[in-house]
């Protein structure tokens, strides 16, 4: 495979399907850093972005208005604000149901990374990385539909493919544990299914899918953002962005048509994104989750007063300490002080970063982010304890919701609801939500696991009710 820049033409693409906040302050703001820094005769690379679906059509309009340039507002811990606009996204591909212009822009012979930000729910991989094809919308894109990533990319591979439009990198931008591989292996089982053997073979002779890991906390703008924007920098931006100061991308340096130089402006481009990638699952957005359901349930709105609770702080210290840090060692990384700069960001609190956003989707959070560390416990023959509070907060937070008692409305992209509202109807609501495959994969309905979350519950149930009168 082909590594580093390009050599070919001076002008190079890359398409991003999924372009929300995260992706414009992250992957866009590194290629936006590096065009900047440019020299004559070096390689431009252009961005175009679109989406799957329509419920961004609004940010995406007002983008397009825009020509692309927006602003990025960052913040530190300390409140200091800083202001960049952003010039790196040269095309907004207007959205349609059939997609055939998100087509038109993958399949065009320039285009060489095509990148997604589709949420770890977006893959719908099970543990063993088979995939959901009892989910309506895959069954719809195996019958022909383009309503998810793989039927999206199948339609562009088909067209690159009929026009020789040369080999891509097809490159996950989300916290999907080794996104690279387990995409490949949920797109050669979406091709299998459809039967598409001349398009499998392509696939597998013409692509690459790296890994990678990002990192920076994006929370959804509040109208208050395009007001200090407007302020700050004289512009009324109809689409700023915020996040806080901290970023980081690490990439396995796996293309197979060039690549930008991200390494320039401060990506780490790797033979293996492992470690890293581990560190970043389980410490920072395992804990992420922990803080966000727990500040729900004793009534608090952002992740910053949650981290700053010293009962909830506590709760996320002794996961980290006691259970993943064993896991994760040896490793490249200093995890302790990994652990003391993850919850510094969260207490941020100029980021404004909500419960709501980071309690979504636990029914993809629980599997991905936390059981592993569950399950290597049990395999060292420890108790868990620490960790079990995790699944315990969110059972909680799950009877809240089926309560109607939760003070938002809450989103799971892959949960079925008539299966959460049954552990609360079943005449051991407990061993029902540890039975559930979808969340607990091979260790559903063990006794192991029903024992430790069993006592975090009722552990979780004293602080609940000391908190709650």
């Amino acid at each position: 495979m082909n590594s580093g820049q390009s050599s070919g033409a001076s002008k190079q693409g890359i398409l991003h399907i999924g372009a929300g906040s995260f992706h414009r302050a992250h992957q866009a703001w590194y290629l936006h850093r590096l065009n900047e820094a440019r020299k004559p005769g070096d390689p431009h690379w252009s961005l175009t972005v679109g989406n799957i679906r329509s419920d961004m059509n609004a940010v995406a309009e007002a983008l397009a208005a825009q020509n692309g340039v927006y602003t990025l507002e960052t913040v530190t811990p300390q409140g200091e604000r800083a202001y960049e606009t952003i010039r790196s996204i040269e095309r907004v591909v207007p959205w349609s149901k059939n997609l055939d212009a998100l087509v038109e822009a993958g399949a065009d012979p320039a285009c060489k990374i095509i990148a997604f930000t589709v949420t770890e729910g977006g893959y719908y991989l099970d543990e063993h990385d088979k995939l959901d094809t009892a989910n309506p919308d895959l069954a719809a894109d195996l019958n022909g539909a383009r309503t998810t990533i793989y039927g999206a990319l199948a339609a562009i591979l088909e067209a690159r493919m009929q026009r020789n439009a040369g080999p891509v990198t097809l490159q996950t931008c989300d916290n999907l544990r080794s996104n690279g591989d387990r995409f490949r292996a949920g797109m050669t089982q979406f091709l299998e299914r459809r039967g598409a053997s001349e398009l499998r073979k392509w696939f597998d002779a013409n692509t690459a899918c790296p890994n990678s890991m990002v990192d920076r906390i994006t929370p959804r703008p509040t109208p208050d953002v395009r007001e200090r924007v407007k302020a700050a920098t004289g512009f009324d931006d109809a689409c700023p962005v915020m996040g806080e100061s901290f970023i980081q991308w690490v990439i396995e340096d796996h293309f197979i048509a060039g690549r930008p130089a991200w390494e320039q402006v401060g990506a780490e481009l790797v033979e293996s994104v492992l470690p890293y990638e581990e560190a970043k699952i389980r410490i920072l957005n395992a804990t992420h989750s922990c803080i966000a359901w727990a500040g729900t349930l004793v009534g608090l709105t952002y992740i910053h007063e949650g981290t700053l609770d010293p009962e909830i702080r506590q709760f996320a210290y002794d996961y980290v300490t006691q259970d993943v840090i064993p896991c994760l060692t040896p490793s490249p990384l200093d995890l302790a002080k990994y652990r003391d700069v993850v919850l510094e960001r969260f207490g941020n609190p100029y980021i404004q970063d909500t419960n709501q956003r980071v309690a979504a989707d636990g029914f993809s959070k629980i599997p991905g982010f936390i059981a592993p560390t569950l399950s290597e416990c049990f395999e060292r023959n420890v108790e868990p304890n620490a960790t079990a509070m995790l699944p315990a907060l969110f059972f909680r937070f799950l009877d809240e919701w089926q309560q109607g008692k939760l003070p938002y409305t809450y989103q799971d992209g892959v949960m079925d609801e008539g299966v959460a509202r049954g552990f609360f109807s079943a005449a051991d609501p407990v061993q029902a939500f540890c039975a559930d495959k979808l969340l607990w994969g091979s260790m559903a309905g063990t006794a192991s696991l029903e024992k430790v979350v069993r006592t975090a519950i009722a552990v979780l149930n004293e602080w609940y009710e000391k908190r709650n009168g």
